[in-house]
């Protein structure tokens, strides 16, 4: 587009200069004709310019010669251009022998021509009498040059609102392109995530309910049903497959209500240390049975926040869960709790001595259904709910939560809980 129109604004401009010339070699070939009423037609008259050179400049003052170019590029469609011009007399073999007339910009608009050529565009046209005119060829040469400084700029100037209009379309375009993909990689990845829970959830309950079958298919042998013992003791195991299973429904069923923000905090005061330690001693046979421990350092003077009674001993639960999860094989768990407080927020430091986790994971450890790749040891079971959730409701109590792990070393979870105001 910039190319056509660079073509149709230099033949405007060679039309514009061409018409100016063609007006100027009329006045040249008419200078003593009869018609010439500023030239009257006498003997005297006649024989003193004859002996004088014939040009343009001659007749015509620079002003009036400007106007002229002015009037043409109006008539070309080149009003708003600007131009500077001269009018000079040549050799025969077209050597400027005298700069005739000239425009006042003319000579710094020359040396910038001299300098760059493809920027500064001029235009020549020869000055000469008519054919059968009194002075053919007895008049000097002389060429009408016309400048336009910074034809480019011009050109660019005149198609900016096209280009802009260009170049918004262009970026409309990649922004669809973008939304298009970025679309499709997200449902792709939602696919995914739905394929990965489905199989999850299905592991999750077919496990129990296997174990609730073998239970139930031994509780009929009649040596079990004569012993009460063991009869007791399977009776256990369906009991606690069946708590086992409803823990895993209210995890679902809690994560479908924390997506449609249906979830009614009932903020009371809480003693947070309190609840740790309550929810740290649901973990003791687990922690027993891996040989690990819990240590507390629990040095924050107050401890007292508000907190929902339900929710918040369940997010302290799900950070002691995962730390005793993914623990490493064959290494007892040592799990570190601490608090202190700055003033305005109580901060609690979960750290642990287990697998740990690469950048990548880190990232994304909150993310809803996410769960860390293992490679292909799938010993860890869950749906990718927990520590999402505990990111919602530490949101939701006015507090924040990060996370620094290092893969096979470790992970640290920082939580900070903004104090009960009367005891700041």
């Amino acid at each position: 587009m910039i190319a056509v129109k660079k073509d149709q604004f230099e033949n405007r401009v060679v039309e514009a200069t061409a018409l100016v010339g063609a007006e100027l070699s009329d006045y040249k070939g008419n200078m003593l004709s009869r018609d010439n009423s500023g030239y009257p037609w006498k003997q005297d008259q006649f024989t003193l310019e004859m002996l004088r050179p014939t040009t343009v400049a001659s007749r015509f003052t620079s002003a009036q010669i400007y106007e002229k170019i002015r009037k043409a590029f109006i008539v070309k469609g080149l009003g708003d251009s600007h131009f500077e011009f001269a009018l000079v007399s040549t050799s025969p073999l077209g050597v400027v022998t005298v700069w005739e007339r000239q425009s006042a910009g003319f000579q710094k608009s020359f040396e910038a021509y001299l300098n760059d050529t493809v920027g500064n565009r001029i235009y020549q046209h020869p000055i000469i009498s008519p054919t059968g005119s009194l002075y053919e060829n007895l008049s000097p040469n002389e060429v009408l040059m016309v400048i336009v400084p910074n034809s480019g700029d011009v050109v660019l100037k005149s198609l900016r609102w096209r280009i802009a209009l260009a170049g918004l379309f262009t970026i409309v375009i990649f922004a669809a392109f973008y939304l298009t993909v970025n679309t499709l990689l997200r449902q792709k990845k939602l696919s995914e995530i739905k394929n990965d829970f489905i199989n999850n959830m299905t592991h999750e309950f077919k496990t129990p309910l296997a174990t609730i079958s073998l239970a139930v298919d031994a509780m009929k042998n009649d040596r079990v049903i004569s012993d009460k013992d063991k009869l007791n003791y399977f009776s256990s195991i369906i009991k606690e497959e069946n708590q086992r299973m409803n823990r895993q429904v209210e995890t679902i069923l809690r994560a479908a209500l924390l997506d449609k923000q249906e979830v009614d905090l009932k903020l009371k005061p809480t003693h947070v240390h309190k609840v740790i330690k309550d929810v740290a001693e649901n973990f003791t046979l687990q922690l027993h049975d891996k040989q690990g421990k819990i240590e507390f350092d629990l040095n924050a003077a107050y401890d007292l926040v508000d907190a929902d009674e339900v929710h918040f001993p369940n997010l302290v639960n799900n950070l002691i869960d995962n730390a005793v999860k993914y623990s490493k094989q064959n290494v007892p768990p040592e799990i570190k709790i601490s608090t202190s407080a700055n003033g305005k927020y109580m901060i609690l430091r979960l750290e642990d001595n287990g697998i740990g986790m690469n950048r990548e994971t880190v990232k994304r450890i909150f993310e809803k259904f996410y769960r860390a790749h293992t490679g292909n040891v799938h010993n860890v079971k869950g749906f990718g709910l927990g520590l999402s959730y505990v990111k919602t409701m530490v949101d939701a109590h006015g507090g924040s939560i990060k996370v620094d792990s290092t893969l096979g070393k470790g992970s640290t979870f920082t939580l900070e809980l903004p104090l009960k105001k009367n005891q700041i």
